[in-house]
């Protein structure tokens, strides 16, 4: 029985099968010997953690036994844990005889960085897999948190070749480019599967689910992801529609089915109900996603999990229906989209999941479960929330990630140690290091609205209107005896220049100038000069007065009688102003009267200065 429903999946696959599988990869660039330097690629591993958006540096090496790296290296006494100060080491194996897993739990356990494997056949690369749970011991899968990565034949012997003859080959593993990072939002999708009985992988998915569910909820609220839940699908043959296995295995007769959970047919449940169970989750998504809710599907699929498991023989629509009320979810809209599930009709929602499975653009088809996309490039590595978060947090542009990809254990802040080498004021507590993702950026930054401008590194200044109110614009300032003197002033520039009073460059110092001894104020003949800090006091002898704007002393008395006659003058100037004002307002009114009465009696009688304009007229 458990045969058939093996040969069952495989059909569906093989009919499922019309794209391609794309293989990941990552960057591998040799440094030395100069021989083989170069980059070259090589496949990333679906187990252990790539360190997506980041490098390693490290040494190689070629153990002299055990080269396939299938038996514990313990064995031989031999580890490659790196001493302090020196290069990480990754350790070179050779393809064949056990697991690709198996090596690289080895690998780590001997304390190698990172496992490269070498492979036996010149081929294109492939994607290293983990293996199926029932005919290995996998308790060693969750444990592996090295990166892997699978290299060509020819460059594995090439590097062989190099450490035989007693060179040092140094090589960085770079995932910078791994993940696609063109803007500030990430769109991620996840394939996974709501049978909990598949064993090992099953129980990986629902603790993924559960551990994930925070942070996901965190971005999606936050805008920056957009997150896609999806189910794989297969459809059964026309050649065993009618089949038991098709039956019980299938919806819509026949064009929607799901292995049988236990691989048993004669009991627990069918592949059919996992099918039904798949399209609620993908409807309760869509139901919750039109609401601009989508986070609630994380609660959703995380509460059935637990609520309604098939060990307790809770996997039942009536379980998932309270579960859906229990979370406000309008359940009415989540049946309206799943439709008809025994008619001889399409389901739009689990047709549109099949056409997804094919691969488009640079994601080739999901084949795997679970499978991440990020950016439309699969995830490789182990399901866990770290090295999840890891993978999306390197699909943000640099220096957009939000605030839970810059935690400590997310990213190592390179502006901690020695500013990252980037410019900073130790006095106004500003820098121009920016940590991101990826690495730090020395940008000059923008503070309480005051733009910095420079290159980053050696030098950055506030620019702007504002800028005297961020650290005094970077200027000189200085406060003596209640008094305070500043080179910043508050204008579009950028420019500090020392006020009058002083000299200097404006930036370090401004030092007072002596007006006295250098002879720049109160030289007139009467004048005793004072210096003074940013200025100077200038007096006269008895009964003067220092006319600063004229640098010159005049007499007290003379001062005050020339301002009275320069009132009088101004008084007696307007006094004759307004006469002759009121003179011309008369003169033109009176003109206007008699120009009024001459018209007016006009009307009644001749003028003596009209001429006489009568005639006499006689008719014949």
């Amino acid at each position: 029985m458990k045969f058939g429903v093996l040969t069952l999946s495989f059909v569906l696959i093989l009919e499922l099968a019309f794209g391609t599988f794309l293989v990941e990869k990552n960057n591998l660039k040799v440094t030395s010997p100069d021989s083989i330097k170069g980059v070259y690629e090589c496949a990333i591993g679906n187990f252990g953690i790539p360190k997506y958006g980041g490098t390693l540096v490290g040494t190689v090496v070629y153990p002299m036994s055990n080269h396939k790296g299938c038996k514990s290296f313990s064995e031989f006494g031999v580890s490659f844990k790196s001493s302090p100060g020196s290069l990480p080491t990754f350790l070179l194996i050779d393809r064949g005889d056990c697991y690709f897993a198996l090596k690289a739990w080895n690998a780590q356990q001997a304390g190698a960085a990172a496992i490269l494997v070498s492979d036996n056949k010149l081929e294109p690369l492939i994607t290293m897999d983990t293996p199926e749970e029932d005919t290995a011991n996998a308790d060693y899968l969750e444990k592996i948190n090295i990166p892997s990565a699978l290299i060509s034949k020819s460059l594995g012997d090439s590097i062989k070749s190099a450490i035989s003859d007693g060179n040092m080959v140094n090589m960085k593993l770079d995932w910078t480019e791994s993940v696609p990072h063109p803007d500030e939002r990430v769109e991620y999708e996840l394939w996974t599967d709501s049978n909990d009985e598949c064993g090992k992988k099953c129980d990986t998915q629902i603790e993924f689910l559960r551990n994930f569910k925070g942070a996901a909820q965190i971005l999606e609220k936050g805008g920056y992801t957009q997150f896609t839940p999806h189910f794989i699908t297969w459809y059964c043959p026309k050649a065993f529609m009618l089949s038991r296995q098709c039956k019980s295995q299938c919806i819509n007769h026949g064009r929607y089915c799901a292995p049988d959970p236990e691989q048993d047919f004669t009991r627990g449940y069918d592949g059919k109900d996992v099918v039904v169970q798949n399209l609620r989750h993908a409807c309760v998504f869509r139901v919750v996603n039109e609401t601009g809710k989508a986070w609630k599907w994380w609660d959703y699929a995380t509460d059935f999990s637990v609520r309604c498991p098939m060990k307790y023989n809770k996997y039942t629509s009536e379980c998932a229906d309270e579960v859906i009320k229990s979370l406000g979810i309008d359940l009415e809209k989540v049946y309206l989209c799943m439709g008809d599930t025994e008619g001889d009709v399409e389901n739009p929602v689990l047709k549109a999941e099949q056409e997804s499975q094919v691969g488009k653009g640079s994601r080739g088809d999901v084949t795997i479960l679970p499978t991440l996309v990020v950016n439309n490039r699969q995830y490789r590595g182990k399901l866990e929330k770290g090295a999840v978060l890891k993978a999306i947090c390197a699909g943000f542009q640099e220096s957009t990630e939000p605030a839970i990809c810059l935690t400590e254990d997310q990213n190592t802040n390179e502006c901690l140690e020695n500013n990252g080498g980037c410019w900073q004021d130790r006095a106004a507590n500003i820098t121009a290091c920016l940590d991101t993702f990826r690495g730090r950026l020395c940008e000059c930054p923008t503070v309480q609205g005051v733009k910095f401008v420079g290159d980053g590194y050696t030098h950055c200044k506030a620019s702007g209107a504002l800028r005297c109110g961020i650290n005094n614009g970077g200027c000189w300032r200085e406060t003596r005896g209640g008094y305070t003197y500043s080179a910043c002033t508050d204008d579009h520039s950028s420019v500090c220049k020392c006020p009058p009073g002083f000299k200097g460059d404006g930036v370090k110092s401004c030092e007072d100038v002596d007006e006295c001894k250098e002879k720049l104020a109160c030289q007139c003949p009467e004048c005793k000069c004072k210096n003074t800090w940013g200025s100077y006091e200038c007096t006269c002898r008895k009964g003067l007065f220092y006319l600063r704007e004229l640098d010159t002393c005049i007499g007290a008395f003379g001062a005050v009688k020339l301002g009275w006659s320069f009132v009088l003058i101004l008084l007696l100037a307007l006094t004759a102003a307004t006469l002759s004002g009121y003179a011309i307002y008369k003169y033109r009114i009176r003109h206007y009267m008699d120009s009024e009465i001459r018209s007016i009696m006009a009307q009644y009688m001749p003028l003596d200065s009209q001429p006489n304009n009568t005639e006499t007229h006689m008719d014949f």
